[in-house]
């Protein structure tokens, strides 16, 4: 053998070298861990406490946050906010709807009843699958999906932002004298873009009386289902009463009004169940407000885009494709020599005029139950089955709008509109029961029949008793 080969260390020498080097390894990883978690603490501690003799350094979130929580610019922050997103959404939704409307209304039902002509439907199927099923659901599919796509990923990049947290924070006292949850503020806001996204929301207040609380009362949230007739009639009728330049103001000023009513009737509301049928304490809680952070973008676009909006639209479809054969069947259907939606709207226009609206205001709202995009339309295709205008529209049961404020106008005074119809009518659209979608959610979330027909006949109650009060005090004065 040689002697200068080297040596075979045995298998329990490198056992033993083995452990030794663990050891050594894991007593400086253990140092080291330490180290950090010191060293962490030291940072924290310096950031969080100011020792004597040395000036305060706030953080960027502890600055931001002494003017979003400010007594002083807080709510006036929070309604520019607001105010802004609603903008945002109304203006930029424009474009997109006019376009879909184009696609789904302007070209492809001509197209449709062509062809359903084309393969010898009778007059009435064609009737009803494509004047009245497949038009319904286009204008609800033409007016609600852009808003929501636009309002959704908004709130949904404040949320990750980290600033609703700030707005529920600012808003919890008001709603805790109300005897509502603190966390109400951000399922209200919720409820300004879909009202049944809201009810959904309010799955973040853990207790079940002031869940209901906020479940009854978001419809009193102004969805954007709504905002369109809130701006056509303020724009037509109460725009209309000042000059020109003025006019964008008073409209805006007139909606934003509505708006705030709606948060003053949520207060109310809830103010009045925590103290009747919904007494109880109010919970406390702590309202962690969480560092502020970009947001990740593209997780904002698939929790707004398919976790609300496309599941929100496709139960509105669902509803306004029936919604939309009732309407054509209702125009269409004769007993005698009128239609039944004549006979309907004779039958409610003793109630309509008792508070200042009419019987097509109160049947549109009924057909339309299933999505207020469509109040609208049916409004304007019962007005022209009413007066006989035949040379607007497109026939019994065939919803549409048309082009020119001042045709809309002018066929609305031809129903017997005025200023206090439109007055009402605003008030109205507030202050009605819940579209058909809300309704079946308010129904899944809480598994009662009872809470989803309170939270369904209250809003409406309150819209009778409020127009019946305007019009009552318009007609004193």
């Amino acid at each position: 053998m040689n002697a200068n080969a080297p040596t075979v260390a045995s298998a329990d020498d490198i056992l033993q070298a083995a452990i030794r080097l663990r050891r050594e390894i894991s007593g400086d990883l253990h140092e080291h861990v330490v180290e950090a978690i010191y060293a962490d603490a030291a940072r924290i501690a310096d950031r969080a406490m100011t020792r004597p003799g040395e000036k305060s350094r706030p953080t960027f979130d502890r600055r931001l946050d002494r003017v979003l929580t400010s007594r002083v610019w807080g709510f006036p922050i929070m309604i520019a906010m607001f105010a802004l997103m609603f903008w945002i959404t109304i203006a930029g939704a424009n474009v997109p709807s006019g376009w879909l409307a184009n696609l789904l209304v302007d070209q492809l039902w001509p197209m449709l009843r062509t062809g359903a002509n084309g393969l010898g439907f009778p007059w009435w199927l064609t009737g009803f699958l494509v004047d009245g099923v497949y038009l319904a659901t286009a204008w609800v599919i033409s007016v609600m999906l852009p808003p929501m796509a636009i309002f959704f990923p908004m709130f949904t990049l404040l949320e990750d932002f980290g600033y609703l947290p700030r707005v529920a924070f600012n808003l919890d006292r008001l709603f805790k004298k109300s005897g509502a949850h603190g966390k109400q503020a951000m399922t209200t806001m919720m409820g300004f873009g879909c009202n049944a996204a809201g009810v959904v929301a309010t799955r973040i207040i853990d207790s079940p009386r002031e869940r209901l609380i906020a479940i009854v009362t978001n419809n009193f949230a102004l969805c954007n289902g709504r905002w369109p007739t809130q701006i056509l009639v303020a724009s037509l009728f109460l725009g209309s009463l000042v000059p020109a330049h003025l006019a964008g103001l008073v409209s805006a000023g007139a909606v934003v009004s509505v708006a705030l009513l709606g948060v003053f009737f949520t207060f109310l509301v809830a103010w009045a169940l925590s103290r009747t049928v919904l007494k109880g304490e109010v919970s406390s809680f702590s309202l962690e407000l969480p560092p502020y952070r970009p947001p990740q973008l593209w997780q904002t676009l698939y929790t707004s885009l398919i976790d609300r909006t496309m599941i929100v639209l496709w139960r509105a479809v669902v509803f306004a494709a029936p919604a939309g054969a009732v309407i054509w069947l209702s125009a269409n259907l004769k007993i005698g020599d009128l239609s039944v939606a004549q006979h309907l709207v004779h039958l409610l226009d003793p109630m309509g005029i008792f508070i200042g609206l009419n019987g097509v205001i109160l049947l549109a709202y009924v057909v339309a139950i299933p999505a207020n995009e469509i109040v609208v339309p049916t409004i304007l295709m019962l007005t022209v089955l009413m007066t006989g205008s035949a040379e607007v529209g497109h026939g019994a049961g065939v919803m549409f709008e048309l082009d020119s404020d001042a045709s809309t106008k002018s066929l609305l005074e031809a129903g017997g509109w005025t200023v206090l119809t439109a007055v009402n009518l605003m008030l109205f659209s507030l202050l009605h029961n819940p579209c058909s979608t809300t309704i079946y959610t308010i129904y899944k979330e809480t598994g009662s029949a009872r809470w989803t027909a309170l939270a369904t006949l209250l809003p409406i109650g309150l819209g009778f008793l409020v127009t019946f009060l305007v019009t009552f005090v318009w007609r004193l004065f």
